[in-house]
């Protein structure tokens, strides 16, 4: 019977999806929360995509190119990139709860899309590096920050991982 119920699991999450091409991105939107409206969560992904491309319009390009799309849907984090796949995942209540601001989640996207550019470049998944590359990922969030106006509290969580060690 586990086939029978992943096969009816597959079928109920495949009619909560909405997929639209925003700003060249493909996303696909598994909304399982009722109390999130999916036209909200579309709405936030184009402003936060629209701040890269206004302020850190090469990373728009390259994320672009490195990365089949996003994901939305609900996951213990706020953002994720898979390698496999390339798809880059937005956690949905980051992305549609209201309390994040667009610069907040264009940070992750960009966060992502660093990694997805280590990945393509062949510099991601070698041991002992993975410090370097989140510090690298924190690194352009701290650019994007600092480069739009309501930056502040992308500067402040960039700024407090940066200062911690390799293990943390």
């Amino acid at each position: 019977m586990n086939w029978l119920s992943d096969a009816l699991g597959y079928a109920k999450e495949r009619l909560m999806t909405e997929t639209r091409t925003i700003r060249g991105v493909s996303v696909a939107v598994y909304n399982t929360r009722p109390d999130i409206e999916t036209s909200r969560v579309f709405e936030r992904l184009d402003g936060a995509l629209g701040v890269i491309e206004r302020y850190q319009p090469h990373r728009l390009r390259r994320f672009r190119h490195d990365v089949a799309g996003i994901v939305v849907r609900r996951f213990p984090c706020r953002a994720a990139f898979f390698g496999d796949t390339r798809q880059c995942l937005i956690e949905l209540t980051f992305a549609g709860g209201g309390q994040f601001s667009d610069a907040q989640v264009a940070a992750s996207i960009v966060h992502e899309g660093v990694h997805a550019r280590l990945l393509a470049m062949g510099l991601a998944g070698h041991p002992g590096w993975e410090a370097r590359e989140e510090r690298l990922c924190r690194k352009a969030e701290l650019e994007l920050g600092l480069a739009v106006p309501d930056g502040q509290a992308v500067v402040e969580r960039a700024l407090a991982t940066l200062t911690l060690d390799d293990v943390e």
